[in-house]
């Protein structure tokens, strides 16, 4: 380099791009969602009912929670109630599919003919256990919580919840009494 040159005027560096309204607008965007997703897990941490698992209320007891009884209790067609209560049960056609027994055999001594044999419509349930008016059935379908009044498996309902002899006991609205094994 020469002398001479040294006192050559330099030209001034071009000036940067000027910020436009969408560069500020993106940058506070930018900044706002950052600084959320730093306070969010602070809000989780200090708000824990807002987004913990919720706990059944009650105590740790084996008692049966204190939730209303469900509607309907099976779709069993074994449980499929009357559409129209005017019309007798007797002409009511039966819901289930059934066979017919042919005569033969009829003279053996294997057991009582076909027509004196009870039929196996009825289903058959448990009582399991008592609590807080509310009582837990089984049958072959499922477990279910029912209360006074609900639908049962065999197309009765649930009259009463009983104690006897120190057992708990469900009568139904046909008669029928269910007792704990």
């Amino acid at each position: 380099m020469r002398e001479s040159e040294a006192d050559e005027p330099v030209a001034p560096p071009k000036s940067a791009r000027r910020r436009t309204v969408a560069d500020k607008a993106l940058a506070f965007t930018g900044l706002a969602l950052a600084g959320a997703s730093a306070f969010f897990p602070w809000y989780v941490f200090l708000n824990p009912e807002k987004f913990g698992i919720q706990v059944a209320e009650g105590d740790r007891t084996r008692d049966l929670p204190n939730w209303p009884g469900r509607a309907v209790v099976s779709v069993s067609p074994l449980a499929m109630v009357n559409k129209n209560p005017s019309q007798p049960k007797d002409l009511i056609p039966d819901p289930l599919t059934t066979a017919t027994v042919s005569n033969a055999g009829r003279e053996d001594d294997k057991g009582s003919p076909a027509d004196q044999q009870p039929f196996p419509g009825k289903s058959a349930f448990q009582l399991l256990h008592v609590a807080n008016g509310r009582a837990l059935i089984e049958d072959d379908t499922g477990m279910y919580v029912v209360r006074v009044g609900s639908l049962l498996p065999d197309s009765s309902r649930l009259a009463s919840i009983e104690q006897r002899e120190g057992k708990w006991v469900i009568v139904t609205s046909t008669g029928d009494v269910y007792g704990s094994n």
